[in-house]
């Protein structure tokens, strides 16, 4: 049976993902833990499983209802939708349309190491609109490689930043290293760097943000300790930061994380 709930545009952006049916259940628990290690959380933060055939959610991590003052935990998406401050919407519709399309171009058979990600308004337990970073992968495929759950992670980032980039981030996990960067200057385009950042400094800009040391930055990376520091001046330089917090703060108002 249709649930009106369902008919709202932000859920219907999941109908254009190729192949995605409404009729199936999703029970499995996700690998939450595989998938919390390869993001970042530089703040208070929840999770929650979406059953992409019926927009249901499950697994939730309880600091969802402390962040939001929530009595209960959500059950389908548009009661997260409905927590979104509603001149941002406009704005997450299009960036999903983003993803999918992005999803798409890389591959079907890449969709389980690719992660998506962007910021946005959400009501708080205060009343206040906050910025939120969202994360969100598919978790889940079924025997035609048919994505049919995914975890969403939802971070608040107001104390680093209140600018949202509005970029949409498009990045490979895992054995995948894609990096696609898709800015929506309809609503608004900050400055960019002074200079590009090479493809092996954003690899290290991305665990610096993750709160990694030089040496295991090092390890990480297999690189001398020498070359990483060389990598993290230049990285501070670029983006006219005067230590890792700095960086950090910039990085998120440029969408590069």
């Amino acid at each position: 049976m249709e649930n009106s709930e369902k008919k709202h545009p932000l859920i219907e952006v999941w109908n254009t993902y190729p192949g995605v049916r409404r009729d199936r259940e999703v029970l499995d628990k996700p690998p939450v833990e595989r998938i919390i290690g390869e993001m970042f959380a530089i703040g208070e933060f929840y999770y929650y499983a979406l059953n992409l055939t019926n927009s249901t959610l499950s697994h939730h991590h309880e600091n969802i209802l402390k962040l939001h003052g929530l009595s209960s935990y959500p059950e389908n998406l548009k009661d997260v939708i409905d927590l979104t401050h509603p001149d941002d919407i406009e704005f997450v519709i299009k960036a999903e349309h983003i993803l999918i399309n992005k999803i798409t171009e890389i591959g079907l058979e890449h969709q389980l190491y690719i992660k998506g990600s962007y910021c946005f308004r959400m009501k708080t337990a205060e009343g206040n609109y906050e910025l939120f970073h969202h994360q969100s992968i598919i978790t889940m495929e079924d025997e035609t490689g048919i994505p049919v759950q995914a975890i969403n992670i939802h971070t608040n980032i107001h104390h680093i930043t209140k600018e949202n980039p509005y970029t949409v981030l498009v990045s490979g996990i895992g054995p995948r290293n894609d990096f696609h960067q898709v800015k929506l200057d309809s609503f608004s385009k900050p400055e960019n760097f002074s200079e590009h950042l090479t493809k092996r400094e954003m690899e290290i800009l991305a665990l610096i943000t993750k709160g990694y040391s030089g040496p295991e930055i090092a390890q990480a990376l297999i690189l001398s300790e020498h070359t990483v520091r060389t990598h993290r001046k230049n990285i501070l330089r670029k983006t006219d930061s005067r230590n890792s917090k700095e960086l950090v703060k910039k990085a998120f108002e440029r969408g590069l994380i």
